[in-house]
């Protein structure tokens, strides 16, 4: 099955983190913010350019870069 990255989710889907192939200091910096392996979130909207994409996650909206989103792999809900 092939990985389904976070920056491929529509609007308004929903996802479960399954694993981030991310430098460490981003990973570190999205994992405080609350985005971990495990954590489930919605896609909120995407800027007209595609670029940043905001999703909701642990109860507020998070604006992630479309370069981090790439590296973020999820199963889609």
């Amino acid at each position: 099955m092939a990985e389904t990255r976070l920056s491929d989710i529509p609007i308004a889907k929903k996802g479960r983190v399954e694993k981030m192939t991310l430098a460490p200091d981003a990973s570190r910096r999205l994992g405080e913010m609350g985005l971990t392996r495990g954590a489930t979130f919605e896609v909120v909207r995407y800027a007209p350019m595609g670029d940043p994409i905001e999703i909701r996650v642990r109860g507020y909206n998070l604006s992630l870069r479309r370069v981090d989103a790439e590296n973020i792999f999820v199963e889609a809900l």
